[in-house]
């Protein structure tokens, strides 16, 4: 029986925390030993986990500008290729969140194809398991009972800071980058295996983006990218790289079948933070009311004023949520319920007259919630939690002193319970991270229970 090379499968970095985990989740539920780390891992972490055959770094690029990019990527790339993988992978979200001021993925690929010295770069965006398919080039994502094309999209269409306008996702990647040539990788290509088609140029990057629409598509994607590894290392993409390159070792039985993961079983209390807008995360608020949560509300606009005011306002919640634990309730804490939520405005009215940057104001809170999260936990001696929204995720995880995560236990793709690694008291948390547009409205329940296929 064929098997995979030895050594370091895939390194990869994710421009947010929800994503990268996500990409982790793929790899270890297909039995592959999988570590998320929340900075590039020392020798010495490294060296606690011999076993690993994939190692992700989660980076809040997805929020970020081009000049942060130009600060730090280089090296973060530099350091994982430094691990010699057979892979190294940019990961974006598959809704394919940016735009050429705010997590450029056109400056991601020049940073990483001049780290990689590559001029050919696969882009898969697309993962069927998750309802995310990319038709002659065109992005659809599924939302309850409709999929829509992305720019049409009744999420993505109305992002709070990167809205998609664009469906098309060679034009979106090569409208942020002024170096990048696009090709497309369609299903006729698909069909008759035949290699994508380059307008190459000595001064020019090559990107492909790759149509995948059901199992069969991701079969050939997984193919295409494994098999010219040694001349396209570089890849970028949403977690629907790994869901091909596990389907295609399937396929050709380089990987053995997996064992589904059970349920980390029912947690006695557990602390959910949201800095979601998303319509979905505002029906998951909705079911939990009902369902032992006590909802309680984060005043997003205390963080666009002083610090002081800003501290109250996590003291606050922080007692709320202590006292609806007294009560046998699990604390939700959330910003606001859905785009339409009167406090989405508010917040904006706020940020406009405090004079700082939406992107400022969203790390301000990402950390308050962060640390409102820890005070819980360290009080309450909980040993499970939730952090949903993207960029929440990112910011809010910092503040928790976890050097790494591993998975845990499997819900729906993309927002599975992990375990965490810290040196300190949060060393063994049970953490979830979830994207606003992720989950079914049972969502925060599920992790109560401790996750599990259905």
């Amino acid at each position: 029986m064929p098997a995979l090379p030895p050594g370091l499968l895939i390194a990869w970095y994710g421009d947010d925390f929800t994503g990268a985990a996500a990409v982790m989740e793929v790899l270890a539920f297909a039995g592959l030993p999988a570590m998320l780390f929340l900075d590039v891992p020392t020798a010495d972490q490294l060296a606690r986990y011999p076993e690993l055959r994939a190692i992700g770094v989660a980076s809040t690029a997805r929020a970020q500008s081009p000049a942060w990019m130009d600060d730090h990527l280089p090296q973060a790339f530099a350091s994982l290729l430094a691990l010699d993988p057979a892979i190294l992978h940019y990961k974006i979200c598959s809704t394919l969140d940016s735009s050429a001021t705010t997590g450029s993925i056109g400056r991601a690929i020049e940073i990483g194809a001049d780290v990689v010295k590559s001029k050919v770069v696969p882009l898969l965006v697309a993962a069927p398991r998750m309802r995310r398919y990319q038709v002659f080039g065109h992005l659809f994502a599924g939302l309850g009972d409709h999929v829509y094309r992305i720019d049409r999209h009744p999420v993505m269409a109305r992002h709070p800071v990167t809205p998609m306008a664009e469906s098309d996702v060679g034009r979106h990647v090569a409208a942020q980058s002024d170096r990048i040539d696009t090709a497309l990788w369609s299903l006729e290509d698909v069909a008759t295996d035949r290699a994508p088609v380059f307008l190459t140029s000595t001064d020019r990057i090559n990107v492909f983006t790759m149509d995948c629409h059901d199992a069969g598509s991701e079969v050939a994607a997984g193919r295409q990218i494994w098999g010219n590894r040694a001349a396209r290392r570089f890849v970028v993409g949403s977690q629907g790289v790994e869901y091909a390159l596990v389907r295609h070792w399937l396929d050709t039985d380089e990987l053995p079948e997996h064992a589904p993961t059970a349920s980390a079983g029912w947690a006695d209390g557990m602390v959910t933070v949201s800095g979601s807008v998303s319509p979905t995360t505002a029906g998951q608020i909705a079911w939990s009311r009902n369902n032992g949560f006590d909802a309680i509300y984060f005043d997003a606009t205390k963080v666009c004023a002083d610090p002081v005011t800003s501290d109250q306002e996590v003291a606050r919640v922080v007692d709320q949520s202590l006292a609806a634990l007294s009560r046998g309730a699990d604390p939700l804490i959330y910003t606001a319920e859905g785009p339409d939520d009167p406090a989405v405005a508010q917040v904006n009215a706020a940020i406009a007259a405090s004079g700082q940057t939406t992107a400022t104001i969203n790390m301000r809170l990402g950390r308050a919630m962060g640390t409102a999260l820890g005070r819980i936990l360290a009080q309450s001696g909980l040993r499970r939690a939730v952090i949903s929204g993207g960029d929440t995720s990112g910011f809010a995880t910092q503040e928790l002193g976890i050097f790494a995560l591993s998975a845990l236990a499997p819900t729906i793709p993309g927002a599975s319970l992990f375990k965490a690694h810290a040196e300190g008291p949060m060393d063994g948390l049970e953490l979830a991270l979830k994207g606003g547009q992720m989950g079914s409205p049972d969502y925060f329940g599920w992790i109560r229970d401790g996750g599990g296929l259905r």
